[in-house]
């Protein structure tokens, strides 16, 4: 579903997101998704590269422009401990 490049990982969990490939399927780029919501295109940039996850505000920014659920965007998992 995702590339592997695309998650945040953090003391067993991460957070996988689709961000980039919803924003080329729409044909935007990086400069205008940031402009839409009022960050950097290196925000925009580093969520995309899983560098940095976003502030709650951001998610929700971000599930409202493409008309998405946040869950549709970011994929919260965690490691399963046997």
């Amino acid at each position: 579903m995702f590339d592997s490049g695309e998650f945040l990982y953090f003391w067993g969990e991460r957070i996988r997101n689709g961000l980039e490939k919803f924003r080329k399927e729409r044909g935007i780029g990086q400069e205008e998704l940031a402009t839409a919501l009022r960050v950097s295109r290196q925000t925009i940039s580093s969520l995309e590269n899983g560098r940095y996850n976003p502030s709650i505000i951001l998610a929700f920014r971000l599930s409202r422009y493409f008309g998405l659920s946040v869950e549709d965007i970011f994929i919260y998992e965690e490691e399963e401990n046997d």
